[in-house]
């Protein structure tokens, strides 16, 4: 191999590495890198900025009827403001959700890690 083969090769694997660490970083560092944005009934918009991945997180008290996912972490939004109950969705990164007319808001989320 000529030195131009191997520099390729090392930037190709520093590539690679650097991919997995930056994929791996949320679960390691404990935090969803984006941000979760919601409306409230109300209408009052509230944006949270790199969530922990751990754990029940409320939303406003008079629940969200939209949420937008700029995480680069799915999440699973409840119903219920202790993250159970069987009335949940799942909302891949990146992707917005909103209640049909006269449907409860979401009072809670976890993220999926």
């Amino acid at each position: 191999m000529s030195v131009t083969d191997h520099r390729r090769l090392g930037a190709a694997i520093g590539a690679a590495l650097l991919t997995l660490a930056v994929a791996g970083c949320s679960g390691l560092g404990r935090n969803a890198v984006g941000t979760i944005s919601y409306g409230t009934e109300r209408d009052a918009l509230v944006t949270v900025s790199n969530p922990s991945v751990n754990g029940c997180h409320r939303l406003a008290p008079s629940g969200a009827t939209v949420v937008v996912n700029n995480t680069m972490i799915d999440m699973v939004l409840y119903r219920n403001r202790d993250c159970s109950g069987s009335e949940t969705i799942y909302l891949p990164t990146t992707l917005t959700d909103s209640i049909v007319p006269g449907a409860q808001p979401w009072r809670s989320y976890t993220l999926v890690h």
